[in-house]
């Protein structure tokens, strides 16, 4: 049966009419395919020869040794390109190919779901146009080379805070004139029916993975699950295996920037307002008169002002609970992990990071946390040392 494209109220597709036909062909497709033996076993096969599935489940001792509890870490970060984005640009690449398109464009923020689209292009010979921001072209230059590199055309955003808001306007207006013959790669949980449910199913084998690992190597379920929170696709992945086990925290991290008070953050579940952005219903960071707040975080892939409408839906029924981190416990993180684990994490989940040190002291040691390690942080490594220069 087809999802209404509704999360309660949240959701939906608030599009110039161009769209709505290459939206309802996209569903279609979508649900056409997604349990159709071929496709499956097409889309399996690569997603393990070709992105590396399944990852470990990872017991981190000595970063466990360090907040006082048990930490397992879902390593998405060990994935081809780095982070859990090929999952789903695998799913929608091959969902692209079997409709017959022959060109994709993708919008990118911190440049991870920009480079597996671009991976993607060339596995599958399709033409690809990157969408991304002047602002993270420059703080994310190593993923635009990579983009350039697996033949992708990387298009710099100049208008507005030239940030992932401003790569996706640009995209949806390019796509708007080229509907035909290209296909939107759609990179979170965000925007308008049928792209948050499609981007849950193709990232829900991290959750449908991570349960299942709990249960043989720990023998039993966590106590909570924590992710990092920007549109939301690597932790509606993860909690999509344990939303109906009540028992189970779920945690949302979102970026506090540096500090809400100082109005510079991404902490759009704690003081947004409901609203329609890209297509979709959902809290927006917003004035009274409903205009978008520019948004700051140390992570590219927080760094905007909306959420997908799942998480506002599991925020308001109280099943996730969403809190934010600061730039400064987010550098700390990424600072003690790696010194602790030998892995550097994206600073994106060195949000989630920061929360689980945040509980140091305040959990029995018999507490079990799984962290969705959503990304690998070689990109962020310059504005590491940018912020905290290696002595």
């Amino acid at each position: 049966m087809k999802h209404n494209g509704r999360f309660g109220d949240f959701g939906g597709f608030y599009v110039p009419e161009v769209l709505i036909p290459a939206l309802e062909e996209i569903e279609d497709a979508f649900y056409r395919f997604k349990s159709d033996p071929q496709f499956v076993a097409e889309l399996d096969g690569l997603s393990a020869r070709y992105a590396g599935r399944p990852t470990p489940l990872y017991f981190a001792q000595r970063f466990s040794e360090h907040v006082g509890f048990k930490v397992y870490v879902k390593r998405e970060d060990l994935l081809h390109g780095g982070a859990h984005k090929v999952n789903n640009t695998l799913g929608q690449g091959l969902l692209a190919k079997h409709m017959g398109k022959t060109k994709l464009i993708a919008e990118t923020g911190a440049g991870q779901h920009g480079l597996a689209t671009a991976m993607i292009g060339a596995l599958f010979g399709m033409e690809t146009k990157i969408f991304m921001g002047t602002v993270d072209t420059e703080r994310q230059s190593v993923n635009v080379h990579k983009m350039k590199l697996c033949g992708a055309e990387v298009i710099p955003v100049v208008g507005g805070t030239g940030t992932l808001k401003d790569a996706i306007n640009d995209a949806l207006r390019y796509w708007t004139a080229h509907v035909t013959d290209t296909f939107y790669l759609f990179g979170s949980v965000c925007g308008p029916h049928p792209y948050p449910t499609v981007v849950k199913h193709f990232q829900s084998p991290i959750g449908t993975e991570a349960r299942a690992q709990c249960l043989e190597e720990v023998g039993r379920l966590p106590d909570m699950v924590v992710a990092c929170v920007g549109g939301g696709s690597n932790a509606i992945g993860i909690f999509s295996g344990f939303v109906e086990d009540k028992d189970v925290k779920l945690i949302g991290v979102e970026a506090g920037g540096e500090g809400v008070r100082t109005g510079k953050h991404c902490a759009t579940l704690e003081i947004g307002k409901v609203g329609v952005f890209h297509g979709s219903k959902s809290y927006l960071l917003q004035s009274e008169e409903g205009q978008i707040y520019e948004t700051h975080s140390v992570s590219a892939g927080l760094d905007y002002p909306a959420v997908g409408p799942e998480h506002c839906l599991l925020k308001d029924t109280g099943r996730v609970e969403y809190v934010t981190a600061d730039d400064e416990d987010v550098l700390d993180a990424f600072e003690i992990f790696t010194k602790s684990e030998g892995i550097l994490p994206a600073l994106e989940s060195a949000h989630a990071l920061a929360y689980l040190i945040s509980q140091k002291g305040k959990l029995p040691a018999e507490t079990i946390a799984v962290i969705n390690l959503s990304g690998r942080g070689d990109k962020d490594v310059g504005i590491v040392e940018e912020y905290r220069p290696v002595q």
